[in-house]
């Protein structure tokens, strides 16, 4: 065996980056080991209430996945005009898991609190190799920067429209059917007290004529005098006209059975529909393809209206988020992510139908999505609305100076605007803090 000499420079930083490799994987190893424990340590404790946790594990991967959405619209979008995209990232902190995919890095880090994509030369003051100064986002045209900015609240308005069709396409909407779930106990004495809240209160004019017929709960009306019934307002229209204080033929099916009835139906002052006195079963009515689209359209425009009424009333909602009647006052319709969340279970935890429960849910996401695109696009830095507005500035300010024969300017020095932004930046993260300890500690819960 010769002398030993000196190992060859090549061999160590081999040996160096494998052992940078090993400890970064152990790291992430004992990540997932606490993750994993401590969701192991919830359930051990918590097992008169897994499906309150699973409901928030719901609304964690809704919330995820509205992230990731969110991002891939300014990825694809600045992929799709050759800007240089050097990252795409779910979560922040500690690196999990990586990979490079061409000149792009995408990942999950340890902390599930965003996520973003870095997109070369977002701002004048960043320095970049000389090299990709041609594909840097800031050198791209306005409109091409102003599509890469809008995509992300884009996407959540896109799934909040998919997720509010979802909900009348393929769950349906709750309404009343031709299934008895019941009686009314009287036939009011007018057209008013039927439609009050307590119909037999005071004078009547007897008992509720289906009842009487023999008719019970869960049979599902047929046809009344031959015409054929298949829903609540087909029930009605086939009640108007009728005669009243004469037998009327009535068909239910009763335990997979026609049943026939003689229903002397009841007339009520001031009331042109025969009154046979049956409380309607709610069930849950699917919409067409394009009845779904457009509820999804009502619903998108009706949550954004309210959305625009939360964001203008977060200063107010601030000193009644800890006062004790705070579900009664504005800050009652605000929450943070961790209130949200708290909801999301108690809808899974209570006792409704699942028709219900996905309604609820899906409504909840979708809300939260509309709120969170409107947001973002307010112009205000560090939000995607305040660079918005510095691009929008720029072209106008150019399109200014050519009117009158000078120079476009450029970018605008951001520099000037980074004290303002890290206010807002304070501001955002102060407001977040309290909406989270006033969840915690004065919680608003849905009732289901």
């Amino acid at each position: 065996m010769g002398p030993s000499g000196a190992a060859d420079p090549g061999e160590q930083n081999g040996n160096n980056a494998q052992g940078r490799r090993t400890t970064g994987s152990l790291t992430q190893l004992w990540v997932w080991i606490v993750v994993v424990a401590a969701v192991v340590l919830l359930i051990v404790l918590d097992r008169n209430h897994l499906a309150f946790l699973f409901g928030v594990l719901i609304f964690v991967v809704a919330l995820l996945i509205s992230v990731m959405l969110h991002e891939f619209g300014h990825f694809a979008t600045a992929k799709r005009f050759g800007m240089r995209v050097t990252q795409f990232f779910i979560g922040f902190g500690q690196t999990l898991w990586s990979i490079f995919w061409g000149e792009t890095e995408y990942g999950v880090k340890a902390l599930p609190f965003g996520g973003f994509v870095k997109i070369t030369g977002m701002t004048s003051i960043e320095e970049i190799d000389v090299a990709d100064e041609p594909r840097s986002f800031r050198n791209q045209p306005g409109w091409q920067r102003i599509i890469v900015l809008a995509a992300g609240s884009f996407m959540h308005f896109v799934l909040a429209l998919f997720l509010f069709f979802l909900l009348a396409f393929a769950i349906g909407q709750p309404g009343p059917t031709n299934v008895v779930s019941g009686f009314v106990g009287c036939v009011p004495a007018s057209a008013a007290a039927l439609n009050s809240s307590h119909p037999c209160a005071g004078h009547t004019l007897g008992k509720s004529p289906a009842e009487q017929a023999g008719m019970k709960a869960g049979d599902k009306i047929v046809s009344v005098a031959g015409k054929p019934v298949a829903s609540w307002t087909q029930l009605h229209g086939a009640l108007k006209g009728q005669k009243t204080g004469v037998a009327v033929p009535v068909v239910v099916e009763r335990n997979g059975r026609d049943v026939h009835l003689s229903v002397a139906l009841a007339a009520i002052p001031n009331d042109s529909t025969a009154f046979m006195g049956v409380e309607s079963a709610v069930g849950y009515q699917r919409s067409s393809f394009f009845g779904g689209w457009g509820y999804a359209g009502d619903q998108f425009a009706s949550t954004l209206t309210s959305s625009a009424s939360a964001i203008a009333k977060l200063p107010a909602a601030i000193p009644d988020l800890f006062s004790h009647n705070r579900s009664h006052t504005a800050a009652g319709q605000v929450s943070s992510v961790v209130g949200v969340g708290e909801v999301t279970g108690d809808v899974v935890q209570a006792a409704l139908p699942w028709q219900a429960k996905f309604d609820v849910l899906l409504s909840i996401i979708a809300s939260l999505n509309i709120f969170v695109g409107a947001f973002n696009l307010l112009p205000l830095l560090p939000l995607d609305g305040g660079h918005l507005a510095v691009v929008i500035f720029e072209r106008i300010r150019a399109w200014f100076n050519r009117l009158i024969g000078r120079p476009d300017p450029g970018l605008v020095d951001i520099q000037r605007l980074v004290p303002l932004s890290l206010l807002v930046f304070v501001l955002l993260v102060g407001l977040g803090t309290l909406l989270i300890a006033a969840d915690i500690f004065n919680p608003v819960h849905l009732q289901v």
